[in-house]
């Protein structure tokens, strides 16, 4: 074993890369990432099967009926909230999140750049850019934009998202450092839904933007002739991550056949590490041009007609999060066991400032946190995780976070997996305090708890996946029909069984996807019971393989429900029993194909209402998708 100043080595082409795991494998692979919370290598997807689907709205995601405006999952998800959180989540799907973030390793820069236009000016940018500053080292940077004006009047949206992640690893291997900072803001133009589905069926109204709207006003843009609504909702936030460590261990020197290279295997057996998160959220409503019959359910007020008075609220939540954790190994590098323990601080500061005045809230909390984790790095491995993490003392005392999973990579074939999670929590500060200059709206409220236990079986080789998913939820935290903050204490069941199956025949393809959600009789909840979307295309290569097509059809429906309502006001989604939506299985038409690196796909949506009675689905009370449109968009990777 030597050093890399020995003499020995001087003629040897030392590698100081953190990509010696490449050398054995396909050397086709040029980039690779990791997860915040894994070390396991995942390689960008490059596939064109499902490549015309909105990216944002997968699999039962549905909006308002204008990409990028408010959205909630029809497959029931409790709020992914652990620790004070601010609320507000209807966007959230459109935002990096630091758990999502993605730390490259790339051995030639690598960009993508991806442009997706759809009729009424929709239009979604994505641009990303990565290298290894040196083999050990690598930055990258990711921008994504997200804009439509929509169909109906007074609905535009805009998002604007980015992200900057370091990826570095010493030379030694013994220091590893992940750090990034994500900037994500979003605007919603409210119009408060239709005025009058009837219209959707006249044929006076053919031009949807010409349909009443609930919130009928507006000004110019900029002089232009672009209407805008006075009435907006934004959240905005950011988010700095850095996760780094020391590690001692074993080292050892690996040479090649003819010892002309050597590289570094690094087994660590004990470490420390310091994780560090700062983010910042804050929400904000502005009506420019109130009108007191809008709030007449919530305070009574007279308005100015001269557009001298506004309603406004922003609401901000500031975290400051540290942990210091203790870290073990045993096993080989390639199949390690990895045990962590620590504790943390944290700093969550609150405000609503409401024009006239405001209000602050402050929370400093303790929590132990630990972890024990293995990952199948190769096939046919066992893979388990066990996290928990406790709030000691502070308002989020007595709120616990307890996941486990475990599973076996059957060869490469399959992948079992099975896993148990409870989360026990307090409401999120804006079920308890929302304040504008008229009104004051406070509650207090219970520990929410959610149980949730799944078991899931999936196979590459057979094209299936299964999953039997159950929770149990007690106490829990929704907006009631008055649209205002509420709880159901009584504890209640919901049970989920997902299905995915291809069949293949030469180059036709038939995918399947269903949903069953056991619906519990009283809570308030809006989910449909079954669900499904079938794909039938045709797959495969022609002009002498130069081009890979899927082309085909695709359908997506849902089984009759009481759905939810949407309050513009509140930039919720709230519980409802008055309206049930029965909607027509949507349908639509893709071209998708791949030349080299090169993906692009032209789609025609929303088929079904070129017959029958040419009425458009409707997405929540007041809220109709879109008209027939034409979606077009490519994704180009650059390699040098």
């Amino acid at each position: 074993m030597g050093l890399p100043g020995d003499k020995k080595q001087d003629s040897l082409a030392f590698d100081k890369s953190n990509t010696d795991e490449w050398h054995e494998e396909n050397i086709n692979v040029k980039v690779r990432y990791k997860h915040l919370h894994s070390d396991r290598s995942q390689q960008p997807d490059s596939s064109i099967h499902i490549f015309h689907r909105r990216k944002f709205l997968q699999p039962w995601m549905t909006d308002l009926g204008n990409y990028g405006s408010p959205a909630r999952n029809l497959m029931f998800t409790p709020e992914n909230r652990f620790g004070p959180t601010l609320g507000y989540t209807a966007m959230d799907i459109y935002h990096m999140q630091p758990d999502s973030l993605k730390f490259y390793n790339s051995t030639v820069p690598y960009s993508v750049f991806s442009f997706n236009l759809g009729s009424k000016l929709e239009q979604k940018l994505e641009i990303l850019h990565t290298q290894n500053i040196k083999p050990n080292w690598n930055f990258s940077f990711e921008y994504n934009r997200l804009s439509s004006e929509g169909f109906f009047l007074l609905q535009r949206n805009v998002h604007d998202a980015g992200n900057i992640t370091t990826n570095y690893q010493s030379v030694n291997q013994r220091y590893k450092l992940k750090a990034g900072l994500i900037y994500n803001k979003s605007i919603q133009d409210e119009n408060g839904g239709i005025a009058n589905e009837d219209q959707l069926t006249n044929e006076d109204f053919n031009e949807r933007s010409t349909m009443d709207i609930n919130y009928a006003n507006a000004v110019s843009e900029g002089g232009s002739f672009v209407p805008r609504s006075l009435i907006t909702n934004a959240v905005r936030d950011y988010h700095i991550v850095v996760q780094h460590g020391y590690s001692w261990g074993k080292t050892d020197s690996l040479y090649n056949d003819d010892s002309t290279k050597v590289s570094i295997k690094y087994t660590p057996r004990f470490g420390i590490s310091h994780h560090f998160r700062h983010s910042n959220k804050q929400y904000t409503f502005k009506d420019m041009r109130p009108d007191s019959l809008r709030y007449s359910p919530f305070f009574t007020q007279s308005f100015a007609g001269d557009g001298s008075d506004s309603v406004f609220t922003r609401q901000k939540q500031n975290t400051f999060d540290n942990t210091v954790l203790l870290n073990g190994f045993l096993g080989k590098t390639e199949k390690q066991l990895q045990f962590s323990a620590g504790a943390g601080i944290r700093v969550d500061n609150f405000s609503t400032r409401f024009l006239v005045a405001a209000q602050f809230y402050n929370i400093t909390s303790n929590y132990l946190t630990g972890q024990l984790r293995k990952e199948a790095m190769q096939q046919g491995e066992w893979f388990y995780n066990v996290h928990a993490k406790f709030y000691l003392t502070g308002a989020a005392a007595g709120n616990s976070l307890l996941q486990a999973k475990a599973g076996k990579e059957l060869s490469d074939w399959a992948i079992a997996e099975a896993g148990l999670q409870q989360t026990i929590n307090n409401p999120s500060y804006n079920y308890t305090t929302y304040i504008n200059q008229y009104d004051t709206i406070a509650g207090s409220f219970g520990k929410e708890s959610v149980t949730q236990a799944h078991i899931s079986f999936r196979s590459s080789k057979y094209a299936l996946d299964i999953t039997a998913r159950n929770y149990l939820v007690s106490n829990y935290l929704y907006m009631n029909q008055n649209q205002l903050p509420d709880q159901y204490a009584t504890a209640f069941n919901i049970t989920q069984l997902s299905l995915q199956k291809a069949f293949r025949w030469k180059g036709i393809v038939l995918d399947n996807e269903l949903l069953y959600q056991q619906v519990p009789i009283s809570a308030p909840v809006n989910i449909p019971m079954i669900m499904g979307r079938h794909q039938l295309s045709y797959e495969g290569y022609i002009f002498r393989h130069a081009l890979q097509v899927a082309t085909g059809v695709q359908m997506r429906y849902h089984s009759p429900y009481e759905t939810a309502a949407y309050s513009p006001l509140f930039h919720r989604y709230y519980y409802s029993n008055a309206y049930l939506l029965s909607n027509d299985p949507s349908w639509a038409f893709f071209f998708n194909f791949k030349i080299k690196r090169f993906r692009s796909y032209l789609m025609l949506d929303q088929l079904q209402q070129l017959f029958g009675d040419r009425k458009n689905l409707i997405n929540a009370p007041g809220y109709p998708a879109q008209n027939v449109m034409i979606r077009f968009g490519f994704n180009w990777t650059l390699l040098r």
